[in-house]
C-alpha cells in the first residue's frame, strides 16, 4: 500500500460502523500529534495514550539508551471512531505532520461500552 494516499477504510467497510484506530509514532512527537487529535473533536471523540517500545529493523533508534536497549521509545494512541472518519483524519494528520516514523492501523469493533 502506498502510504503516500489515504486509501477507503476496508477493515472498517460499513458505512458508521465503529473502529478501533491505532497511531504509533515517536515519543517526540507526542505532544504535536495529541494537541493534533485534539484539534478535530468532530473525528476523534476521545482518545487512550500508552507509552510503549517498538522493535524491528525499520525502528529508528536514535538516543543512546535505545540503542543499549534494541528497543525505541513509541507512543501509542488508541481511537474509538466512526470507520468513515478514519480517511479524513489520517489526511488531515498527514498533511501536518509528514513523518515516516508514524504508522496507523484500524480494526473493526465487535463490541465497545461501559460497565457502569
Amino acid at each position: 500500500m502506498n502510504q503516500d494516499t489515504v486509501t477507503p477504510f476496508n477493515a472498517c467497510a460499513e458505512a458508521g460502523q465503529s473502529c478501533q484506530l491505532m497511531i504509533a509514532f515517536p515519543l517526540a512527537l507526542e505532544e504535536e500529534m495529541l494537541d493534533l487529535l485534539r484539534e478535530h473533536k468532530a473525528l476523534v471523540p476521545g482518545f487512550s495514550v500508552v507509552h510503549g517500545q517498538g522493535l524491528g529493523g525499520d525502528v529508528p533508534l536514535t538516543t543512546m539508551m535505545e540503542r543499549v536497549e534494541g528497543r525505541a521509545r513509541r507512543v501509542l494512541v488508541y481511537v474509538v471512531m466512526r470507520s468513515e472518519d478514519v480517511g479524513p483524519l489520517l489526511a488531515k494528520l498527514r498533511a501536518v505532520l509528514k513523518a515516516p516514523q508514524v504508522f496507523y492501523w484500524a480494526v473493526p469493533l465487535q463490541a465497545f461500552g461501559s460497565l457502569a
